[in-house]
């Protein structure tokens, strides 16, 4: 038996009172106000944030009797802050699901315990002119809401990401007015409101009040189109008229273009007698000559006036914000004003650490600042329409926007039933709703170039009518979905987390086929995504690839505070939540509190704007490509070094020829170097800057960069000269070899150095043994049940095969064989130490191993192969002449420049909300660790290595699962690597690709330590001793 449906169960009911969806614009009583866009000056505002009384239930049946009454005493009630989510607030339970529901699936029912807040507070009224209306918006409530005036029911609406508006003027008297609402968690529209993200509830979003006259312009909608040569442009502008006028009125309107200066461009002007009670359609239309055009890369705005008069008096004026540009699909690619262009973009959802889906405005344009300054361009509003503000700002700033509607039903995928309710009839209108209403509202602004129908929710007729939707409606742009797998209505064919090679032959088939995108790539979940490069070299390569967006912009953690007041990042299970997907939600190119991650600086780097190839290096010759599709490099200033070590040999600076878009020019650098040193590598270091400030950043703000090594080599190699004399002691565990500078103590029992002193102290306080592991990262999840349950690399053992001490006088050499392998496993590695000790404490260890195959069940890749040694706290500080600053990784080290770097031990350390392993250093040739004042370690390795220094050891990486309780050691944790296995972006998408996968292989360290005396390790790394000695 099924029961009728509740009221917010009814998906025949969209509203009740809503007005009809409109561009979002406010209305001024003279022109200067309009100018300046302060909506707090606009007729009528009031804003209705603030303190609200507030009433938490578990069911909406159980509201208090009358609670929406004038009368009625809430004053004991909680306070809330509006706007805000409720679980932000302490109330109902805060939950993160990737896809699943939090309640059966049984559409359109929702559970009878359905969270509901009950908001009331008061509002003032000033005496109304004749004919005047109020209007009530709502900017965003979760997920679906009744509204009571002054003891009135006024009002219903649901789709919790655009606003709802009601004309209150009915139901409100001058003076003080009540207002009432009771928001529901759980709707006929939470089924297509499943998007990944943190179920919270209330209302998140402003609430305004505003009034229009009697006759008001109710909609614009501006359109440019440009000739077929981009030059001219026709501005059209339709408005619609409404009054409620009992009489008939006669009206003028006026629309007046003006330039970013506040010139004057164009006006155009119509009048009409407007009849009682009717609604209007005009259409004005101008052709404008050469206005400056809107792109990503050039935002002009113009600032359009639309008045309207009764008689002389201007009514209301309304300001709106217009870009002229032109999207089309033009022979298979998107081109903006008739150029192909490249989307390097990033999904974003809207989140605040500490208020949720309440977001700032603040925070929305550091978001935006913070894309500009990584060459990002474009934008997914992931998976709902965002907050008017933001669009704005993508205006003003320079942002592509595929605005998505808010839809998703992905949970279905999970019951075996993807298109229940996208190709169910009684759903159509549903989903045609939430697109128009998004349509409408956002389809003056520039930055927008495509309509998305959703996201992950199958695909069926529903979407076909969304899509006829959209295009009726703005025909201007296109449609995007990727669950249109065949790109049936779709004017893109768009993929998400497509494997490299599958859109290498994407890009191969492009003979009359859609352009292609990837909405999502590019898993940015802990420490990655590696293989950035590989995909944008793709994106290059072919035609019809026109880039993607990386999943995603930030990590979506919630602010807590330990028992200690320590902040950190909670996310899914950490409230008691399940089903819960746990830290899917920490997957983004920033943290929780917008500052850039590793994996930012890779992707800035990735797709800067500008590449650098060499021609000729020794004659100082580069090709400079410019890789902007509208604007030359004339805004750039190129400055260059030649650097060896950690000096600086010469330097200059040079403006730019006028290099066009997407051309090539030679580009001569004027250096010499006199005299090459030996046992030295000199790089050139090119940096394109900001000549001047922009809206985005300051001058010398760097846009792009370029590092070659150039083709200066001056080897020098010396002959060891050590003399003194060495004590080989050995008891029953230990081979002591020693003197009175130093001791190093060998375990004959268990194979390894087991400790290195000097002058008395330990500064390693256990020496080199092999590992496999690493701290799990993220895009490691679907390998770590193999790795541990069936190869249990993690447990591995070195059994000692042998142990050789030979004397001879001023160095002595230990020869120690192993078999290292992971428990029960029958592969492995036949690996031998030979250590070289010398007399003056320096100690060479030559590291080389062989793969032994004994079965066929066998690993695909490892972790990493290397070496691992505790280092004493004492040496703390770190120089290294490797990749940095930054950690990097084999298949993420593009941002990464060679050069010597110097940071304490903690700053190798990267935060990542879920630990995991972090930290390395990639081509590193030699590193050292000193206290900075008596002593230094230096550390050569004859190949380059990988390098990490930690305060933590592997075990405490993988134990913590919050960045707070992670565990200092007593000691460093010092990992040399042969290789690592790369990063890769498997938690949902590529694995590590071919190159960057450590397979079972030979592999060699060979790496020398010795003291000497800070400050003098750059000196002293050059010096190279013969392999003979």
């Amino acid at each position: 038996m099924r029961r009728s449906y509740k009221r917010w169960e009814d998906i025949h009911l969209s509203h009740i009172n809503r007005k009809s969806a409109s561009a979002s614009f406010w209305r001024y009583r003279s022109k200067k106000q309009a100018l300046e866009m302060n909506k707090e000056e606009s007729i009528g505002y009031q804003s209705l944030d603030g303190e609200w009384e507030f009433l938490y239930l578990e069911a909406p049946e159980l509201s208090p009797s009358g609670f929406y009454q004038i009368d009625y005493d809430s004053s004991k009630w909680d306070r809330i802050e509006v706007p805000s989510c409720w679980q932000m607030k302490g109330y109902g339970k805060m939950s993160y699901t990737d896809l699943y529901y939090l309640f059966p699936i049984n559409p359109p029912y929702v559970p009878t315990d359905n969270p509901t807040g009950i908001y009331r507070r008061g509002f003032h009224v000033d005496e109304l002119a004749l004919g005047q209306r109020i209007i009530l918006k709502f900017n965003g409530v979760d997920s679906a809401f009744d509204l009571w005036i002054n003891g009135e029911h006024a009002g219903y609406s649901k789709v919790s990401r655009l606003p709802s508006e009601f004309d209150i003027t009915p139901y409100v008297a001058a003076g003080d007015n009540q207002i009432a609402v009771r928001v529901y968690q759980w709707s006929d529209g939470t089924y297509l409101e499943d998007q990944d993200m943190w179920w919270l509830s209330g209302i998140f979003r402003s609430v305004e009040l505003y009034q229009v006259p009697e006759t008001t312009v109710e909609d614009i909608y501006v359109v440019t189109e440009f000739d077929e040569w981009y030059q001219d442009s026709e501005l059209k502008v339709q408005i619609k008229l409404d009054s409620c006028s009992e009489q008939e009125k006669k009206v003028r309107i006026t629309c007046e273009l003006l330039d970013d200066q506040g010139e004057l461009v164009t006006e155009m002007e119509q009048g009409m007698t407007f009849s009682a009670g009717a609604t209007h359609d005009i259409t004005l239309t101008k052709l404008i000559s050469s206005p400056k055009q809107w792109t990503a890369e050039t935002p002009n705005l113009y600032s359009l006036l639309v008045t309207l008069y009764e008689g002389e008096q201007a009514v209301e004026v309304i300001p709106v914000r217009i870009g002229f540009r032109c999207v089309e699909v033009k022979d298979g690619n998107i081109t903006v004003n008739g150029k192909v262009i490249m989307i390097n973009g990033v999904n974003r959802h809207d989140h605040d650490p500490e208020h949720g889906r309440t977001v700032s405005k603040e925070r929305m344009l550091q978001d935006i600042l913070l894309m500009k300054r990584y060459n990002i361009n474009a934008v997914r509003t992931a998976h709902y329409p965002n907050n008017e503000i933001f669009y704005d700002l993508c205006d003003q700033y320079g942002l592509y926007v595929i605005d998505e509607a808010d839809l998703e039903c992905h949970g279905f995928e999970l019951i075996g039933r993807y298109d229940w309710l996208s190709d169910n009839k009684e759903w159509e209108q549903a989903y045609v709703d939430r697109a128009e209403r998004m349509v409408l509202r956002d389809r003056n602004h520039a930055s927008v170039i495509m309509w998305s129908l959703g996201n992950e929710s199958s695909f069926g007729n529903n979407f076909v009518s969304v899509a006829q939707a959209c295009k009726r409606l703005d025909p201007t742009r296109l449609v995007h979905y990727e669950g249109d797998r065949k790109a049936i209505v779709t004017d893109v064919y768009s993929t998400m987390y497509t494997r490299l090679e599958a859109l290498k032959g994407i890009g191969k088939d492009d003979e009359g086929k859609k352009p292609h995108i990837m909405c999502e790539y590019g898993h940015a979940m802990g420490n990655g995504p590696g293989g950035l490069q590989e995909y944008q070299d793709v994106f290059r390569q072919y035609k019809r690839l026109q880039g993607g967006f990386i999943w995603e912009w930030c990590d979506h953690g919630i602010q807590q505070m330990d028992a200690d007041g320590d902040t950190y990042y909670a996310y899914g299970g950490n409230f008691g939540d399940e089903p819960t997907n746990g830290n899917f939600c920490i997957d983004g190119l920033i943290y929780p509190d917008q500052t850039p991650s590793p994996a930012l600086l890779e992707y800035k780097k990735v797709i800067e704007p500008v590449k650098t190839t060499a021609v000729d290096l020794k004659q100082g010759m580069i090709e400079i490509e410019n890789t902007y599709q509208f604007i030359d490099l004339s805004h750039l200033q190129l400055e260059w070094k030649i650097v060896y070590d950690d000096q600086v040999l010469a330097q200059g600076k040079t403006s730019l020829e006028t290099i066009l878009p997407g051309e090539k020019r030679e580009h001569l650098i004027d250096y010499s170097i006199d005299e090459v040193l030996p046992n030295t590598d000199y790089y050139l270091n090119l940096q394109y800057k900001l000549k001047d400030g922009m809206a985005y950043a300051e001058q010398g703000h760097v846009v792009a960069d370029a590092q070659f090594k150039l083709p200066y080599e001056r080897t020098e190699v010396t002959v060891r000269n050590v003399s003194g004399e060495l004590s080989i002691v050995r008891d029953a565990v230990y081979t002591t070899i020693s003197n009175a500078q130093f001791e190093a103590v060998f375990d004959h029992v268990y194979g390894y150095l087991h400790s290195y002193r000097r002058h008395g102290a330990a500064w390693i306080e256990r020496g080199p043994r092999l590992t496999m592991w690493r701290a799990p990262i993220d895009n490691d999840m679907y390998k770590v049940d193999d790795w541990k349950k069936k190869y249990f690399l993690h447990l591995s053992s070195e059994q000692l095969m042998g142990f050789d001490v030979k004397d001879y006088g001023s160095y002595a050499e230990v020869n120690i064989s192993t078999y290292f392998s992971a428990l029960n496993q029958a592969f492995g590695f036949e690996s031998t130490y030979r250590y070289t000790v010398y007399a003056d404490g320096a100690i060479r260890l030559h590291l080389a191993g062989e793969p032994v195959i004994y079965s066929k069940e066998v690993p695909s890749m490892l972790p990493r192969l290397g070496i691992e040694m505790h280092v004493c706290q004492e040496l703390g500080d770190v120089t290294w002449y490797g990749r940095g600053f930054g950690e990097n990784y084999v298949d993420s080290k593009q941002a990464s420049m060679m050069g010597v770097y110097r940071a304490a031990v903690e700053e190798l350390h990267t935060p990542y909300v879920y630990p995991q392993e972090n930290g390395n250093r990639t081509d590193v040739k030699w590193f050292s660790m000193s206290d900075r004042e008596a002593s230094s370690l230096l550390f050569k390795s004859r190949n380059s290595c990988e390098l990490t220094v930690h305060d933590y050891t592997t075990e405490a990486l993988e134990r913590a699962k919050h960045h707070h309780e992670l565990e200092k050691a007593s000691y460093h944790v010092v990992h040399i690597d042969d290789m690592q296995t790369g990063l890769g972006s498997n938690s949902c998408g590529e694995e590590q690709l071919p190159p960057y996968k450590l397979g079972l292989r030979s592999f060699a360290i060979d790496v020398e330590w010795s003291s000497v005396v800070p400050g003098t390790e750059v000196c002293m790394s050059k010096r190279l001793y013969a392999e003979k000695e």
